[in-house]
């Protein structure tokens, strides 16, 4: 059998954390091994258990959810972060991405969503509910092929940078091949291209790297994804 899912829950308000808990004990393929009430605890957590996901709210006291991810991605880059929070505004979308978060799921998520998800970060995949994928999609539709032109780095060819920034979207192989109208093989080729010049071992640090470099809608610093 596989190894469970082993996850830290991250809330400020007890009720949702110990229903977040309660909730997660329900998944044979999840094992809750810590809980924080706020950002700082989280990381603290981390130097002390070992932890795959950190389910993370974003809005806390003492540490936010966005500067926790940022420090766990430093310190931790082996733990994805997976957002869970109450909002879904452009700024927080923002800042959570832009810190490293692997996923962005609101509170309105089912417990099937969440096992989804649990699952998909922890491959390393990146992960957005379906309102905020499809915002996401949206914003980037009209500036990817600007931003490509407009701010190439790292050697990365206009093309390969419009395929980063839509790996930041959260879309697969091949629904960005039918986005671009180019073959799956050749979004396959342009993806190893691209992670080959940026370091990206994985989907998640090309969202990262989308961000942090300004090849996103909504780069940090100026959370514009609307």
């Amino acid at each position: 059998m596989n190894e469970p899912i082993r996850v830290i829950v991250t809330d400020d308000q007890q009720v949702m954390r110990e229903g977040l808990v309660a909730l997660l004990d329900l998944l044979p393929e999840v094992e809750v091994v810590g809980a924080a009430s706020n950002g700082r605890e989280a990381v603290e957590l981390l130097d002390e258990v070992a932890a795959d996901v950190v389910l993370m709210d974003l809005r806390m006291p003492v540490m936010s959810g966005a500067e926790a991810t940022r420090r766990i991605v430093e310190r931790h880059p082996r733990v994805a972060v997976l957002v869970l929070t109450t909002y879904d505004d452009d700024e927080s979308i923002a800042s959570a991405l832009s810190a490293g978060a692997r996923g962005y799921l609101t509170k309105d998520a089912g417990r099937a969503e969440i096992a989804a998800a649990l699952s998909s970060v922890t491959a390393g995949q990146s992960t957005f509910d379906t309102a905020i994928s499809q915002r996401l999609v949206a914003a980037f539709a009209g500036d990817t092929e600007a931003a490509a032109i407009r701010r190439p780095a790292d050697g990365l060819t206009p093309r390969e940078t419009e395929v980063l920034a839509l790996i930041a979207t959260g879309l697969s192989n091949g629904e960005i091949a039918k986005k671009l109208y180019i073959g799956e093989t050749t979004v396959k080729t342009h993806i190893n291209n691209a992670f080959a010049k940026i370091g990206a071992r994985n989907r998640a640090d090309a969202v990262r790297y989308a961000y942090r470099h300004g090849l996103a809608a909504g780069e940090a610093g100026d959370p514009g994804l609307g």
